[in-house]
């Protein structure tokens, strides 16, 4: 008899090859914990973007969809991988853009869940408005189609919070990504819906949001141009969130958010 419960992890933006080694580590120990993995590589690649090599080698990992955000396209040779591969861009950019922003991924027990990657406005790119991108989309999504987990890509709380209400009891789950900083935020809303402002990153602990520490000061304390490298020394952290769904409504009866670290990557 089938689990009632579908048991969902999503991994905040992995970071350079720190974060991809953490992100091995972690899924070796945790994998199978879970029925369906997502996690957002936007900065994979040398800490912005993905490329071909690296998308291989987190697909290898058991990851099931790849959700990205205002830095997929910093290497241009993934772009033919947008249309090949469960990697999804933000559904706000303006038509004809590469690639989708919405996947159904199909279950080995032959349910549907589907996936979702939007874009916030507020100092980031102008796209179109992602509230009435997310009505549109969700007009497409069959009716059987329980299970609706949203990647929102956004730096302001305010505008995530916002989605969260907007979208509460119409999705599984809202898990934030952009900012890097786990929030301590998660919660059922009262339609049900899953959320938190910000899922947090896979990358090295002693850095500013992933990057090397002395580089993000350098840069505060003269405002002169800096070349970011991603922090390489130290600990490595996984920030997760971890959701536990009804197969048959859709809705959220746990969420949970945390980290690990592993010293020896």
């Amino acid at each position: 008899m089938q689990n009632k419960d579908l048991n969902i992890l999503f991994l905040g933006d992995i970071v350079g090859h720190p974060g991809r080694s953490a992100v091995k580590r972690f899924l070796e120990l945790h994998r199978s914990e879970y029925d369906f993995v997502f996690a957002n590589c936007e900065n994979t690649t040398s800490g912005k973007g993905l490329n071909p090599m690296h998308m291989e080698e987190l697909f290898s990992y058991n990851i099931d969809v790849l959700t990205s955000g205002n830095h997929i396209w910093y290497h241009k040779e993934i772009i033919p991988y947008l249309k090949e591969k469960p990697i999804l861009r933000p559904i706000n950019y303006p038509p004809g853009t590469p690639g989708e922003g919405y996947y159904l991924f199909a279950m080995h027990s032959g349910e549907k869940i589907a996936i979702i990657n939007v874009m916030g406005r507020v100092f980031l790119n102008e796209l179109d408005c992602p509230f009435r991108s997310m009505d549109a989309i969700l007009l497409d999504i069959p009716k059987h189609v329980n299970i609706i987990l949203v990647d929102f890509h956004a730096e302001t709380t305010s505008e995530k919070e916002a989605m969260g209400y907007y979208l509460d009891g119409r999705v599984s789950a809202i898990l934030g990504t952009h900012t890097h900083v786990q929030t301590n935020d998660y919660k059922i809303l009262t339609g049900g819906t899953a959320y938190i402002t910000d899922t947090g990153m896979c990358g090295t602990e002693d850095s500013v949001i992933g990057v090397e520490k002395e580089l993000v000061l350098q840069k505060y304390l003269t405002s002169l141009p800096v070349y970011f490298k991603v922090a390489a020394k130290g600990p490595k952290r996984i920030d997760w969130v971890a959701v536990t769904l009804n197969r048959e409504t859709g809705k959220a009866s746990e969420i949970k958010a945390g980290h690990e670290f592993f010293n020896d990557i």
